[in-house]
């Protein structure tokens, strides 16, 4: 038996689920030489900014029990060198591009979507609203105020070629998960990722000071997948028509089942990258196994499932 594989988020089809989450393989030259990226659903860069951007000083990350925590700060050659590099490399080898863009204003994202649109071979734009507001002196997220997150996705929306679709990047540790994911929906966007790093801290000690520079770094790895499958899981049932990538803890072909029940059209792979790079070919091909066993015709048939068994149906 061989199951369908195909999804659908918005208007763009993927030939299976499973795809790669921003900054967790560049644009997919550092995992191509393990498997060959053609064969996943897509490969979602690492965000791309405006111009080059040297990101936060070392150290950068550290281990936690049970993940990792990151501060980067969005390094990046910028814009142009994308463009001109790193796009073409991945479409050369038959990749499809999910790109997603980080400003620091509604008119930087916009100029970026603009940019990003008008390039042969975009499968995606994908906004990531987890990017601080230098406006606000509190140095909150777009993603923190849901009027700030409709305004970036009004813009971009504005600025992106008709028919490429828009998907905004959610984070859960916000005042109103729920409410932000409609504000974005109504602002246009075509589908959702979910969920970004969340906030945390890890502190030395030896040296009673934070790990990472800055002091503050984005969570990732497996203790987020309860709080990700929860909160794909609250999204889909206020919004079931909007599709999701899944994202979070992602490791086996279980947990890709697991996001899809929940509500996820398509499940990003991420941190486990790092230590394991071709595991989006084996997560793939584990989650191919779990369809057949269980004769399941179609991956686009588990979506929602357990909404619909929780419901007693």
């Amino acid at each position: 038996m061989n199951a369908d594989l195909r999804t659908r988020l918005g208007g763009l089809e993927l030939p299976n689920p499973v795809v790669t989450a921003a900054g967790c393989a560049g644009a997919g030259r550092e995992l191509a030489q393990f498997f060959d990226i053609s064969s996943i659903g897509a490969v979602t860069t690492k965000s791309v900014m405006l111009e080059p951007h040297a990101g936060k000083p070392a150290p950068r990350m550290a281990e936690t029990p049970s993940g990792m925590l990151s501060a980067t700060g969005m390094q990046g050659p910028g814009v142009d060198v994308f463009l001109q590099r790193d796009l073409p490399w991945l479409l050369a080898r038959g990749g499809r591009a999910i790109v997603s863009i980080a400003g620091s204003s509604p008119g930087e994202f916009g100029e970026l979507a603009r940019r990003i649109s008008e390039a042969e071979g975009v499968s995606a734009i994908e906004v990531n609203l987890s990017c601080p507001d230098p406006s606000d002196p509190s140095g909150r997220h777009f993603a923190d105020d849901a009027a700030q997150a409709a305004a970036v996705v009004r813009t971009v929306c504005s600025h992106t070629r008709s028919g490429l679709p828009v998907l905004a990047k959610l984070a859960a540790d916000v005042p109103d998960l729920v409410g932000l994911a409609t504000a974005c929906a109504e602002a246009g966007i075509d589908g959702l990722s979910m969920i970004n790093t969340v906030r945390g801290m890890v502190v030395d000690v030896h040296t009673l000071r934070p790990t990472v520079a800055g002091g503050m770094g984005g969570l990732s790895g497996p203790a987020l997948r309860p709080l990700a499958v929860g909160c794909v899981y609250r999204v889909h049932e206020a919004l079931p028509e909007v599709p999701i990538i899944g994202m979070g803890g992602v490791h086996s072909g279980d947990d890709v089942m697991e996001f899809m029940a929940a509500g996820a059209s398509a499940v990003a792979v991420g941190t486990v990258n790092f230590s394991d790079p071709s595991a989006c070919a084996r997560v793939l091909r584990e989650f191919t196994e779990m369809l057949d066993a269980r004769e399941i015709f179609r991956a686009a048939d588990v979506v929602g499932v357990a909404h619909r068994v929780g419901n007693g149906s």
